[in-house]
């Protein structure tokens, strides 16, 4: 949330105008006329004007019926709001937003009309999600009272509002609108005028990039959407999204973005464009990257990119014994995650200190899971004895698949994998937890290229769902297929892709986080209006600098190299204010300072 912003308006604001009584105007209505302020609405016929006061019943009455609102809450609210189909209805008003149909030309004569309609200090405002405020404040006399307030969608619910400066706002207006906001009980964040604003900036390079993996198939659309719920914990994945957005609406915010930046990472992707022809939308046409059983309906139902049942994943080799190398949290994580589903797991380190140190923190974690209720006192000796250490990459000889998670260095890894070819038996699955470095150079280490493969893990393994199932040019398919299997029996998900740089999460999630750096280096907003904005705008977990700063910047700079090395792709190259920060030492929590200083909290 925008630091000093004033907790009531510095000037009395009593009558507020609404233009366009859709979904969007109907709720901003509601908004203010929960609040208290004197409403009137305004459409273009009494037809309109019907649909309007329809949706604020709706929205109004879903509240009663949940108990979150009495219907005499109900009736004093729809009692602050008029309505009018003549723009002459809001010449009296204090502040007048729009929210009509996403055209240029459309908002630019309503500015002007408006001219001749309001007071002088009435403050005009546009809800527009993308076309350029500057544009549409410049058709009024007085543009400098002109701003961007962009509610998100439903707007009784969602908390943020982008409150958008033009190069001409007066200060005065930006400090009475971000008091205004406030008093709404919503959070105001500024930011400047350039399309798509703060989140929209954001979140619409990241579904492009979603859309362009799947048209190149890199990995299927429950693959990729499964990958961001359960690896980032996003509410939604970017495909499922884009279906509840509108196909339409996306291509058209991109599009504007693309214009304006020429960025190519925001051209919107040609399988969007052929989709958006076809009328395949997304939700509201019941087809868009998913089949929903009608039109509006949110029941995604089989179609013929459905995986069948006779499709899931069998053990086509026999697993029973499993051989893990390393002794960091990652690797004592997965020795747990094997444990306690049942296998027999032998964990090697490079010392008897080490080895002992994996036992002693599996067996705390269990301590921890027994406090809570979690597992039964007496399943602990089990999954205990379940555990061999050793020192000795030898002890391996007769497991049936290994999964190293040593450093990610690829000079060292190789090693391992050389020294695993010729210990392991024939048939022996051979796993890399790697997140970044390409598994085909470790099977190339082997003599047996088509029994290694990617099994990267999530940390917290012992928590995290989500396992990224790699597999190389060389890897056979019953290895993919039996550790997609083994990840189903040991209570993970399994998401199958290729091998390059950055799997399916990370090649998501870091070029966003990289936007979201350059956005900052720039001054565009603050990291804290960033943050808020993803976290409230988009319902994320983290906002992109509470992310970078858990991570570290050090890694996420090492990751995004990796991404710029393996695509080429300018929009990639990494941030110079990552760059600097890891330069400085400043890596985030692990040092106490990164994008924010930690030292005292």
């Amino acid at each position: 949330m925008t630091t000093g912003a004033p907790e009531r308006a510095t000037r009395k604001f009593s009558t507020i105008g609404v233009i366009g009584l859709g979904t969007m105007g109907a709720g901003i209505a509601e908004v203010f006329a929960r609040n208290g302020f004197t409403v009137i609405g305004v459409e273009l016929s009494d037809e309109a004007v019907e649909r309007g006061r329809e949706h604020l019943a709706h929205s109004t009455g879903r509240a009663v019926a949940r108990g979150k609102m009495s219907e005499a809450d109900q009736a004093k609210i729809l009692g602050h709001i008029s309505f009018a189909t003549d723009l002459s209805a809001l010449a009296e008003a204090d502040f007048v937003i729009e929210a009509v149909i996403e055209s240029l030309d459309i908002k630019k004569d309503l500015f002007r009309r408006l001219d001749d309609i309001v007071k002088p200090d009435a403050i005009l405002a546009t809800n527009t999600s993308s076309l350029p405020v500057t544009e549409i404040a410049t058709a009024n006399t007085r543009p400098g009272r002109v701003v961007g307030v962009h509610f998100f969608n439903p707007a009784p619910v969602q908390n943020l509002v982008e409150i958008v400066r033009t190069v001409v706002t007066e200060p005065a207006v930006l400090a009475d609108v971000e008091g205004l906001v406030g008093t709404l009980g919503k959070n105001p964040v500024v930011c400047g005028d350039r399309a798509g604003f703060i989140a929209n900036t954001l979140l619409f390079g990241y579904l492009n990039h979603a859309v362009s993996m799947f048209e190149s198939k890199y990995a299927t659309r429950e693959d990729i959407d499964a990958a961001m719920r359960f690896g980032c914990g996003y509410p939604m994945g970017p495909l499922a999204l884009l279906d509840l957005i509108g196909l339409d609406t996306a291509y058209e915010i991109l599009e504007t973005m693309y214009r304006q930046g020429r960025d190519r990472l925001h051209a919107p992707a040609p399988m969007l464009k052929q989709m958006v022809t076809a009328g395949l939308l997304g939700r509201k046409t019941g087809r868009g990257f998913y089949t929903y059983e009608r039109a509006d309906s949110p029941v995604v139902v089989a179609d013929d990119k459905t995986p069948s049942a006779d499709d899931l994943p069998k053990l086509r080799r026999t697993i029973s014994s499993v051989g893990v190398v390393g002794t960091g949290t990652m690797a004592a994580g997965i020795v747990e995650v094997f444990a306690k589903s049942g296998f027999d797991v032998v964990y090697v380190g490079r010392s008897a200190d080490k080895v002992e140190g994996v036992r002693a923190t599996i067996e705390k974690s269990l301590d921890k899971a027994i406090q809570r209720g979690k597992l039964e006192e007496s399943a602990k000796d089990e999954v205990l004895g379940r555990l061999t250490g050793t020192t000795s990459l030898d002890d391996l000889s007769g497991v049936d698949i290994v999964v190293e998670a040593i450093a990610e260095d690829l000079r060292i890894k190789s090693t391992l994998f050389s020294n695993l070819d010729e210990i392991c038996k024939p048939g022996a699955i051979l796993a890399t937890t790697t997140s970044s470095l390409p598994v085909i150079a470790l099977a190339g280490a082997t003599s047996r290229p088509q029994d290694v493969v990617g099994m990267h893990f999530f940390n917290p393994a012992p928590i995290m769902k989500l396992v990224e199932v790699v597999s190389t040019v060389s890897t056979a398919e019953d290895v993919t297929e039996t550790v997609r299997a083994l990840c189903d029996k040991v209570g993970k998900v399994a998401v199958s892709c290729g091998d390059r740089s950055g799997f399916i999460v990370n090649a998501l999630l870091f070029p966003y986080l990289n936007d979201a750096v350059k956005m900052l280096e720039a001054h565009y907003a603050t990291a804290d209006d960033i943050d808020t904005a993803m976290k409230q705008g988009c319902a994320l977990p983290m906002g992109p600098f509470e992310l970078l700063d858990v991570v570290g910047n050090d890694v996420s700079l090492a990751i995004q190299r990796e991404l710029y090395l393996e695509f080429r792709e300018p929009g990639f190259a990494p941030a110079p204010l990552l760059e600097h920060l890891v330069t400085a030492g400043y890596l985030g929590r692990k040092t106490q300072r990164g994008f924010r200083d930690y030292t005292t909290r």
